[in-house]
Parts: structure tokens; sequence; C-alpha cells
């Protein structure tokens, strides 16, 4: 174990996620099969250096520089393994669009843990990146499935620790989510919600998260349609997405089993049975059209490996 050689090179893929699904605020969360790539390499220079070279027009607002997302995560697992840090470029295949609600950030951290972890050899093991995960981004729903894939639940105990459970998804249940060419930040999605909640809208999404988590186990539809909806954050967030109900109506009206803002947003989630996943897509993104909205709506499935070190070599 020891920092890596100029030249060594690691390729990370990391998948999207759709978090909060509902009534989960900042607990529940999915691993999507929409993947960014992360080819990482050790180069010439000082701990100060970070090289970020995005290969899609979404990403051309970042920047690399020590204080990047992704360069801050590296450094945190160097930090914690007492490994010496190195200059670094990534090279990234971008297809989790930024501010979307689709983890992008949550991407950034992950392959910044496990891409500095696998070229430092492998001294954390994955139970620390995932507390480094959550440290980072302040809240486990993103970050977790983008580390470990499927559908988790994670909650904090009473003496301070994360558990993270691992849920049954039904593979007759899909997820269309409809990505629009809007964007909204998660700083902004947060400023809009209350400080204080009332007690009975926290007792309603604690019976519904009851009754989704169940539906998305076993397939049962009307489970899953009782148990999509929210009182913590989104009657306060539909309000900043210009056409967001209207898409909503629209993907339910199609077959939808429900419809929920994924993450902070403005991309929108839909559950529905595989066999309406053409027509709830076609229908989310004409509802969006209609409002002056253009967007795409690719019908996804859970994505169970989470976060994977392809390759690892010497330039």
């Amino acid at each position: 174990m020891g920092p890596p050689k100029i030249g060594q090179t690691v390729v990370v893929e990391v998948p999207s996620t759709t978090a909060n699904i509902g009534p989960g605020f900042d607990c529940l969360g999915a691993a999507l099969d929409l993947s960014n790539q992360f080819t990482i390499k050790r180069i010439e220079g000082n701990a100060e250096r970070f090289e970020l070279i995005m290969e899609s027009t979404e990403g051309n607002h970042l920047r690399g520089g020590p204080e990047n997302l992704f360069y801050r995560a590296a450094q945190r697992v160097w930090r914690t393994a007492g490994v010496e840090p190195v200059a670094l470029e990534a090279r990234v295949k971008l297809a989790v669009p930024p501010a979307r609600g689709l983890g992008s950030s949550a991407t950034a951290i992950v392959a910044g843990l496990v891409g500095a972890n696998a070229l430092a050899g492998y001294p954390l093991p994955k139970e620390k990146l995932l507390e480094l995960a959550i440290d980072i981004e302040g809240h486990p729903d993103n970050v977790v499935p983008s580390l470990i894939g499927g559908l988790c639940v994670t909650a904090k105990t009473a003496n301070d620790r994360w558990r993270v459970v691992r849920c049954d998804w039904d593979q007759s249940i899909k997820a269309v989510v409809a990505i629009p060419s809007i964007r909204l930040s998660t700083s902004e999605a947060r400023r809009v919600m209350p400080e204080n909640i009332p007690v009975n809208d926290a007792v309603i999404n604690l019976g519904a998260l009851t009754l989704l988590l169940q539906g998305l186990r076993t397939g049962n539809e009307d489970l899953i349609a009782d148990g999509m909806h929210d009182k913590l954050h989104e009657p306060y967030r539909w309000g900043l997405i210009k056409g967001g109900l209207e898409v909503r109506e629209a993907a339910k009206a199609a077959g939808a089993l429900g419809c929920a803002i994924s993450g902070a947003g403005p991309s929108i989630l839909a559950l529905c049975k595989a066999t309406k996943g053409r027509e709830v897509s076609v229908a989310m993104v004409k509802a969006w059209e209609a409002a002056g909205v253009a967007s795409r709506a690719p019908l996804m499935s859970l994505q169970l490996r989470g976060s994977e070190c392809i390759s690892n070599t010497f330039g």
C-alpha cells in the first residue's frame, strides 16, 4: 500500500440515483442503470493539482482544482488511510446530467472515494467509504445506493451509527425518469422547505413509506400507488418545477402507479409496470413540451452492482 506511480490509471463506473422516492425523504434511494464513467490517472505535480476533463457539453461549467468535489473526496480517502496525496487527472464520460435530481454530485463523491482507494491499493473497506460518502454529502439517500447499488434505506441509530438496509424491488416494476432541460440546485430546493412540519404529516409519511417498500418488494400495484405520496418536501418543491404537476398528472393518466420528484428535482420519477413504460414516457415528454420545456424520459431498471472499478492499469 502506498502512493500510486505516475501513469497509474483506474476506471470507475458510478450509477445515477433517484432519492426520496415519494415518502422516503433523505433516507430512501435507488441506483439506476444510467452511469458516469471516470478515468482517473496519477499525473505529475503536487497534491494541489487536479485536472478535470469533461466529455460532455452538460458538464462544461465544472472545473478542476483542489476544491473540486471529486478531488476533495479523494483527499479524504488518503488522509484516512495515511497515504500521501498525489496529483490527479479525471476524464469523465458524463451521462448523468448535473442539477437534475439524479445524484450527479453523489457520483463525483463516490468516484473520488472509490478511485482514490483503488489507486492506493484498497486500504479502506467499503463500509468506511460509505461512512466518508455520507459525511461529505451530508445525507445518505444518494451516495449509499450510488456506492453499493440497489434500493437502500439508510438510518441513523440511537448511538449515531449509520445502518444501511438493501430492500427488494420486484423486477416487474420499472422507473420512468423524465429529465428536463431546466436545472434546479439542491440548495435552492432545500431553501423552500419549512424548518418544522406538523406531526400528522410525519405520521402520514411513515405509513406511506411502509406501504411503498412492501409494494416494491412484492410488485403489488395498489400498495405502490398508495405509498407514492409525500408530505415532507414535495408540497413545497413542486412550485419550483415548471410544468411539474402537469407532468405528474399525465404520467398517472398514462398508467403510472405513482409519481414523485426525483431527489431535489427537477427530474420526475414515475413507477409503472414494464408494459406501461413507453406510454408513460411519451405522456411525460408531451406534458413538459406543452409547458415549453424540452425533456427526455428513459425507461430504467434498478442497478444492483453499485460503483465498480472496472480497470486498474499503468499508463
